[in-house]
């Protein structure tokens, strides 16, 4: 009860947790795990520690790939750094991972919400890590009028940072949108044939 008690004491510990759980395979920087889950470094310093005693994570040493420019040319380097990866000793991370996608952050009126500042919502459709399935080719796919890219861009970067994963995802005029639907774009066909839920629908696709 303890360990519980430690893990859900704070919305910026989730979020980190979300960033670990979702990439079990990915060891983290300092800086990565700040900009990723958008915390402060100081509350991104304080639940590390906190979730390290837990040891639901524990410290690495790994080689971090990074650009560099030389003579107009680009040169990837390897740069060993201190970070963090998950401790797959940790007894519950499966019912950990089930219990973080199903939180109230990810329920239908708050992804919607984060998304209406993007334009006019026609519908959004979500799969992949949203239902757990990992075979989906998209997480999310959303439609409608006046679409704005940086407002998009904005929207899912912060749905990343609570989720803890970047997101696959796709978005449409409402015009565009149905030319590519009455195609049978392969794309479009494979969002709304294979597994997912619709959070919103304006164009009354779903009965």
């Amino acid at each position: 009860m303890e360990t519980f008690g430690v893990l859900f004491d704070s919305p910026a510990r989730v979020k980190i947790m979300r960033l670990f759980l979702f990439n079990q395979e990915q060891t983290f920087d300092f800086s990565d795990i700040c900009d990723k889950s958008k915390t402060s470094s100081s509350e991104a310093r304080k639940e590390l520690s906190l979730l390290q005693k837990a040891h639901l994570i524990k410290s690495k040493i790994f080689y971090k790939k990074i650009i560099k420019e030389k003579g107009g040319k680009e040169l990837e380097l390897k740069k060993k750094e201190k970070g963090w990866g998950l401790d797959y000793n940790f007894p519950y991370l499966s019912a950990l991972q089930s219990f973080l996608l199903s939180t109230k952050s990810l329920e239908r009126t708050n992804i919607v919400k984060k998304l209406s500042t993007t334009g006019k919502l026609k519908f959004v459709l979500v799969a992949g890590i949203f239902i757990q399935d990992p075979d989906s080719r998209m997480d999310m796919l959303v439609v409608g009028d006046n679409m704005r890219k940086s407002s998009v861009e904005r929207a899912i970067k912060t749905i990343e940072s609570e989720i803890g994963k970047e997101l696959t995802y796709s978005f449409f005029e409402t015009e565009d949108f149905k030319y590519r639907l009455g195609m049978y774009d392969k794309l479009i066909r494979d969002a709304l044939d294979y597994p997912h839920k619709v959070l919103l629908d304006k164009l009354i696709l779903q009965k």
